[in-house]
């Protein structure tokens, strides 16, 4: 398979689960150790933690060797950093935050070259290899997976005209967001809460889009799979650090 084939992208598209790993540890060591672990792919979070442009650009080198596909979320919708962040190598985009189909169609137009959207132009980026993959940018558009974000009651209610939008490769349900804004700040394992994901799962599942999730609970992970969930992040590199030291720190205290 050549390097410009998205691996994860075409995984959603024949219908595998793709089981991931979110990482917000900013280190390229950490995410080269998670990468290959045996994850389908990694989430590199730059919303909720201190990966910048630089950072990312490290950790997708690192991530060369492993097994697991990238997978980057950008801190929001801007043109500008979602063109970067491209440039960099990242195929496949996590976009926060999106409340309606007219917004996720700007982000679908964002990561097309023109005609098809409006990706700024660079001669030899990263993403092709500093010019030797002379079809790069004949080819960038189909490789691209849209992964938007839904997380509030108005992009529930919008939930269907967002997945229908052409270049949306899957919606992925904001657990934390979306239980603060049903009123259940804090508690992603409430029973209306997970209705309700449950629901939205069905529903994207209809639209013949993929539907993902993030969860650290091995049982609501398991529900969501069976909900319809493709894409499935299971745990965070931050989590697996903090409780496992955690654990090891406690069957030693006082011995």
């Amino acid at each position: 398979m050549d390097i410009l084939t998205n691996r994860f992208k075409a995984g959603l598209s024949a219908g595998r689960q793709q089981i991931g790993l979110w990482t917000s540890l900013g280190s390229p060591i950490s995410t080269e150790v998670a990468a290959g672990a045996g994850f389908d792919w990694l989430l590199l979070d730059m919303e909720h933690s201190p990966n910048d442009l630089r950072d990312i650009y490290g950790q997708l080198q690192a991530m060369g060797e492993g097994t697991a596909q990238p997978v980057v979320r950008v801190p929001s919708d801007d043109p500008v950093i979602i063109k970067r962040i491209l440039d960099t190598g990242a195929q496949s985009l996590m976009v926060p935050n999106v409340e309606d189909a007219d917004q996720a169609r700007r982000v679908v137009a964002a990561t097309r070259y023109a005609p098809a959207g409006f990706r700024g132009f660079s001669q030899s980026p990263r993403a092709a290899r500093f010019g030797r993959i002379p079809d790069y940018h004949a080819r960038a558009n189909a490789e691209i997976c849209v992964l938007v974000q839904v997380e509030s009651r108005r992009a529930l209610d919008n939930l269907e005209a967002i997945a229908a939008v052409e270049g949306v490769d899957g919606v992925f349900i904001g657990p934390g967001d979306l239980s603060a804004s049903l009123g259940y700040l804090g508690q992603q394992n409430h029973p209306e809460v997970v209705r309700t994901i449950e629901e939205a799962i069905a529903r994207i599942g209809r639209t013949a889009k993929a539907a993902g999730i993030l969860t650290p609970s091995e049982e609501l992970a398991r529900r969501y799979i069976a909900a319809g969930t493709r894409f499935t992040a299971v745990g965070s590199d931050l989590g697996l650090l903090a409780r496992s030291a955690e654990a090891l720190a406690a069957r030693f205290r006082g011995a």
